[in-house]
């Protein structure tokens, strides 16, 4: 675990102008011209703002891209998330890297302080995009990168928003990287996750998803009770010399014992079997079963306990504190801030008393 004493400060300018035109329509994608300097360095960028409901919250987050230089630290672009919703501002990162701890694939993050035109804007988390510069530096390049947009992206033939067969087995993605025929191994992927028959599925969905990776991220969304993990939260990989699928995390602060909206969540809130098509066909496998179950064992008495969590909650809370009180969104709420140790040991001891339960119903 590696420690990290301070908080990096990064001073962004936009034209007063720009700013007002970045305002005036906040559902507008379109970036406007700005600076940021990060560590005396002065980079150009390009500047928006990022996220669907969080772009209604009053502290904002934002996509930079770089463009003079045109990239930084091997980035084009990175995401500066406010994590507003989050008493604590950690949990996205928090659950980044118990994502990484488990073998699973997922963006690096750090927190940040932000300045907006030598005005203290607070506590932001710095997150890594998912992108062709994300598997360069895995060296991981050949293949693809697929968003998944919304609820459509569930697995299925379906549409979770239209309640019909999909127009498209495509609809809820966005290919990040990669040619367009790999639109193809993703619809393919998709067909043959319904269709393939129930005699043949444990043998043929080897040929397109990596099933051991996949458990392994079903396990970090189970560990981290992401609600939405399973149909939204995620990017989907396709390995360029394996051919097959793995999936990555992505929007983790609605976690570790809060939702959406930053209200305490139930520990028994998410099902230990998860909901979509994919996760439903593996799991109907004895083989594939018996393996979560043994996957879940294995968290459950190294990474996911008290001993191991607590330490990082600690370091994460304690880096970030001093910069939480100049952070004038959420220094009024230092009192809350103090109180997510709490909280987050209360759930780990929760989860892992409903998790106990739970997997003797699917042994």
């Amino acid at each position: 675990m590696d420690e990290v004493t301070k908080v990096p400060e990064y001073k962004l300018f936009i034209n007063p102008n720009d700013l007002k035109e970045l305002k005036r329509d906040i559902w507008n994608d379109e970036p406007v011209p700005g600076r940021l300097t990060i560590e005396g360095k002065r980079l150009e960028i390009d500047l928006s703002y990022r996220g669907a409901h969080i772009r209604d919250l009053e502290k904002k987050s934002y996509q930079i891209a770089f463009y003079k230089p045109n990239n930084f630290r091997g980035s084009k672009i990175i995401h500066l998330n406010a994590e507003y919703m989050d008493p604590s501002l950690i949990r996205n990162k928090l659950s980044f890297d118990f994502f990484s701890d488990i073998q699973v694939l997922a963006p690096r993050s750090q927190h940040v302080f932000l300045t907006q035109n030598g005005r203290p804007e607070g506590v932001y988390l710095e997150i890594e995009s998912v992108d062709e510069n994300f598997l360069r530096r895995r060296n991981l390049l050949k293949g693809s990168i697929f968003y998944a947009l919304d609820g459509d992206a569930n697995f299925s033939l379906m549409s979770e928003l239209d309640k019909e067969t999909k127009k498209s087995l495509s609809l809820g993605y966005e290919r990040k990287w990669g040619d367009q025929k790999e639109n193809y191994y993703l619809e393919e992927f998709i067909f043959k996750i319904n269709t393939i028959g129930k005699r043949e599925f444990e043998k043929e969905i080897h040929n397109f998803v990596d099933v051991n990776k996949y458990l392994r991220w079903i396990a970090g969304v189970i560990f981290t009770s992401n609600y939405d993990g399973f149909v939204h939260n995620y990017s989907l990989y396709r390995n360029g010399e394996t051919g097959l699928f793995e999936v990555l995390p992505w929007d983790y602060d609605a976690t570790w014992g809060r939702d959406v909206n930053g209200k305490t969540m139930e520990a028994d809130y998410v099902p230990i079997d998860g909901f979509n098509t994919l996760t439903a066909r593996i799991l109907d496998v004895n083989h594939f079963r018996k393996q979560y179950v043994n996957l879940l064992k294995e968290i459950m008495s190294q990474q996911f306990t008290l001993d191991y969590m607590v330490p990082r909650v600690e370091l994460l809370l304690q880096l970030i504190r001093p910069y939480v009180l100049r952070d004038p969104y959420k220094n009024k709420e230092i009192e809350q801030f103090d109180k997510e140790m709490d909280v987050i040991k209360e759930y780990i001891i929760g989860r892992r008393n409903y998790l106990k339960r739970m997997m003797v119903s699917l042994e």
